[in-house]
Formats: C-alpha cells, sequence, structure tokens
C-alpha cells in the first residue's frame, strides 16, 4: 500500500509537579494543565515520541523512493479527555536534544529516575556524573530552539519553533480540539520529517535539526493557566499499550499506476468484485499486490462463442480500497483519494499492501469504493486476511 506505518523508538511524559519522575514504559502519555489545592503552579504535562531515524530513511530510499512526493502523518489515539470545553491547540515541535526513555511509571514509589523527566533529559542526578538537563543551559539555546523559561518551573524539553530550510518551514505544527470534536491526534508533521531527512544525510546548507522525536504541549495559553475552567487532559496510549492502538508515524505516497490495455471497462453499478492473490496469511514483513477480479452481475445478453465470466473488467479510475480491523471494525487505513488509489494494467485492478505497521496475531478485512455512473459503491465480501508474527 501506499501507506507505511512505524512505531515509535521511545516515548515518555513529562511532569511539571514531580520534576525528576520518568515514565518511560508507562502505558499512557498525556499533556494537562492541572490546578491543584496543595499547589498554587498548575501541573502541566507534555510528552515526548521518537522514531527511529534509520527507518524513516530507508522507507524514503528503498520505499518510496528518492525525488517522489510524500506526507507524514504522526497519529495518537486518545484514551481518556476531560475538561476540554473551550476550542484548544495542541502544539507539535521537533524536540532539540537528546533523551533517554527510562523504565519508570506514574508514580512509581519511590519515583523512577533512569531516564527524561521535566527537568533531566537522559535521568537524575549529580551534572558531573553524566547527567543532562534540559534547563541547565537556556541562556545559551541556539537559533530557532525555545524552552519553558517563562514560569519559574524551568525544564520540560527544549524544541525548534523555525528552520532556515525554505522548501520545508511548517514545523510548527498544531490540532485544535473542541467539546465535540475527535480527540484522536492526527496531523502533518512532513515539513519536520523532510528537515530530519535532509539533516541526516547532509543535503543542503539548513539549520541542522537532527531527529530527537517530537514534543505535544497545549498551547501557550492553556499551560499554566491558573483559571478553574482550564484544566484540559488528555490521555492518549502509548508504544508500551496493551492495546491495538500504539502511536504511528505514517509515510504515505502516490503508487497507483492506471493502464487498461484492452480491458472493457465496468458501465453498470450492479458488480462482482473478488480479491485475487490473498492466501490469507502474512507475516508483518509482508509486501502483497492484491488483484482484483471484476465483471458485471447481469451482463447485457449477446451471443458468442465463450463465457463472459471469464473476462476481467476494470474499476474506474479513482477507485479506492482500505483496511479495517475485524475485531473493533476500525479504519486501520481510510479510503483516501490520494493515497489509496486502485492501479490497473493489462491483467486488471490491483493494489499494493506493506504489512508492517499492522498489528501481529490479528484479523484485518479490504473495503473496495468505486463510482459507476453517479452511484458509490463499497464492496466488503468477506476480504480478510491475517498477520501473524514472523
Amino acid at each position: 500500500m501506499a501507506v507505511y506505518k512505524l512505531f515509535p523508538l521511545q516515548d515518555a511524559s513529562l511532569y511539571a509537579f514531580y520534576p525528576f519522575m520518568n515514565t518511560g514504559i508507562d502505558s499512557i502519555i498525556e499533556v494537562g494543565n492541572l490546578n491543584v489545592n496543595i499547589n498554587p503552579e498548575p501541573q502541566v504535562f507534555r510528552y515526548l515520541v521518537e522514531f527511529d531515524q534509520d527507518q524513516i530513511n530507508d522507507v524514503i530510499q528503498n520505499t518510496v523512493g528518492i525525488g517522489i512526493p510524500f506526507s507524514s502523518n504522526l497519529k495518537a489515539y486518545v484514551a481518556n479527555a476531560q475538561g476540554i470545553i473551550f476550542d484548544t491547540e495542541l502544539e507539535i515541535y521537533p524536540v532539540s536534544g537528546s533523551w533517554n526513555n527510562g523504565s519508570g511509571t506514574y508514580l512509581d514509589s519511590p519515583f523512577t529516575t533512569n531516564g527524561v523527566s521535566w527537568k533531566a533529559q537522559n535521568y537524575s542526578g549529580s551534572a558531573t556524573s553524566g547527567a543532562k538537563y534540559w534547563d541547565i543551559d537556556i541562556p545559551a539555546l541556539s537559533t530557532f530552539v525555545t524552552a519553558s523559561w517563562q514560569t519559574g518551573t524551568s525544564g520540560g524539553g527544549t524544541w525548534f519553533t523555525g528552520s532556515t530550510d525554505p522548501n520545508n518551514p511548517n514545523i510548527e505544527v498544531t490540532q485544535s480540539y473542541k467539546l465535540r470534536s475527535d480527540k484522536d491526534l492526527n496531523v502533518d508533521v512532513s515539513d519536520i520529517v523532510n528537515v530530519w531527512y535532509s539533516s541526516s544525510n547532509n543535503i543542503g546548507n539548513f539549520t541542522d535539526i537532527q531527529n530527537n522525536g517530537f514534543i505535544v504541549k497545549w498551547e501557550d495559553a492553556v499551560e499554566f493557566n491558573t483559571a478553574d475552567a482550564i484544566q484540559p487532559i488528555m490521555q492518549f496510549y502509548s508504544v508500551d499499550t496493551n492495546t491495538i492502538y500504539p502511536p504511528v508515524l505514517e509515510v504515505k505516497w502516490d503508487d497507483s499506476s492506471f493502464v487498461t490495455g484492452s480491458l472493457p471497462a465496468l458501465s453498470t453499478s450492479d458488480i462482482f468484485v473478488a480479491l485475487d492473490n490473498n492466501p490469507g496469511v502474512f507475516y508483518s514483513e509482508s509486501i502483497n499486490r492484491f488483484r482484483l477480479n471484476c465483471r458485471p452481475d447481469y451482463p447485457v445478453r449477446i451471443f458468442q462463442t465463450s463465457s463472459i465470466d471469464t473476462v476481467n473488467h476494470y474499476l474506474p479510475n479513482g477507485s479506492l480500497w482500505a483496511i479495517k480491523d475485524l475485531d473493533t471494525n476500525e479504519f486501520v487505513v481510510q479510503f483516501d483519494d490520494d493515497y489509496t488509489k486502485i492501479s490497473c494494467d493489462s491483467v486488471g485492478n490491483y493494489f499494493d499492501v506493506y504489512m508492517t505497521g499492522l498489528q501481529p496475531e490479528r484479523y484485518y478485512k479490504i473495503l473496495i469504493q468505486t463510482t459507476i455512473s453517479g452511484s458509490t459503491i463499497v464492496k466488503d465480501d468477506n476480504y480478510y486476511f491475517k498477520i501473524v508474527n514472523g
């Protein structure tokens, strides 16, 4: 498929109220602004999530192909949301400075301090023994880098707000939330990923922004706000979740080709579509080309010497495919006019699916959408397959 999913290398939440607590293997990552009576300063929390740059480079170079346009989306799936009663925005930036995942969970007793926290980048301890701190060099921050120095609670990460690369200017990304809006995180981070790729391969002479992941935080008007009415909290599943909803980085591109040869077109909305090249079980490293056998359900009666059912037809250009999780009935890959177009060659329609990024030991189903004679048709005829551990 032209949608390739990457899982995080590491993620963790940062808590201003517990400045040295590491939560690197917690099943939840969260952002929030919480006012508590025991402290006049609001408890602010943010989270970090990082994807492996070698994997990103490999996808761009060897799967998408160098020079082929692509887009990238950061996705995280909400576990709980509360206090979002006003229009608010989450801000997503590329992190400045490396950090260590650690092995802590929320409110360990005693706190685990062997990884990233509000204060520390790698672990908490004496600065002379190798510990690194987000706020220790705030006065000397490099160009385009900022941090939380506007409050008495310094720390909470450092991040880039700009770049000199004119081709990829949008490294400040936001997503707006309302009371009843969808609470999952889904933002276009294409410019950030492109800047990471350029920096890791020494392309151009722009701001050097190495991949240290994303920081996700509430907008400045929300963070450290002492108003009782402004206490939004959003919890997302982390890479350590035992659910099927870890964060993902989606890389999407148009891999479609449409050459029909001598195949006849389908001109009626009464159609039969069978999925071919489906053994039913795939390893997560697999790439499979699914083919479609298509014909009219009620062909026009004509005199001929061979069966019309043996003649493959083609779906109109612009037909789409999607994937759903069979148990939850949720879309894993949505119909997308740009990135899930069905291709065609002289044999018939087809599309490619990269099984990487689909959760193993689960069943999935494929849906086909097409528009013929003004009717939009979605075919869901038991096109099932399973991903297994390799």
